[in-house]
């Protein structure tokens, strides 16, 4: 049952035809999820959860990830503005180790640096009110990672 962490390039190679991917946002109190569509050019937001504890995260995340027959599972990490990784990038790392042994699914980590940042900015422009922003913005957050790492593979396939 256990999974890999592996790049991005070998997650794509292991989907199967029309397998969606699942994007994560893990912050420390919700995590964001988004979906790509079956052809896997676009991310759409999707839930947020408030986080408990691991074993019921995972169990939840688990639970998804089967439900939509997902192939992959995209982890945003917080690196630092210089490319480091910080404490919340380890903490994020510690989960994606702790979580592989537990899903058949194979998961990837990806820079997720400002992410949050441009979805709130985005929100703001449209006007939408900050009760609301809170309340969508981990799974567009998630949708914005995944839709990078969605954006990549497309462009590492060969032409033809």
């Amino acid at each position: 049952m256990a999974s890999e962490i592996l790049d991005l390039c070998a997650l794509g190679m292991r989907l199967r035809p029309r397998q969606r991917l699942m994007g994560a946002d893990l912050g420390t109190k919700t995590i964001g999820l988004a979906l790509s569509d079956v052809e896997r050019r676009i991310a759409t937001p999707l839930v947020t959860i408030r986080r408990t504890n691991f074993s019921k995260d995972a169990a939840w995340l688990s639970s998804l990830l089967n439900e939509f027959d997902a192939g992959g599972l995209v982890i945003g990490l917080p690196l630092n503005m210089d490319g480091t990784e910080g404490p919340g990038a380890q903490a994020v790392r510690a989960f994606g180790r702790n979580f592989a042994p537990l899903s058949a699914c194979p998961l990837t980590f990806w820079d997720e640096r400002l992410s949050t940042a441009a979805i709130t900015r985005s929100l703001i422009a449209q006007d939408v009110s900050r009760a609301k922003r809170a309340a969508a913005v981990d799974r567009m957050a998630a949708a914005y990672i995944l839709q990078g790492a969605l954006d990549r593979l497309r462009a590492l396939r060969p032409s033809g």
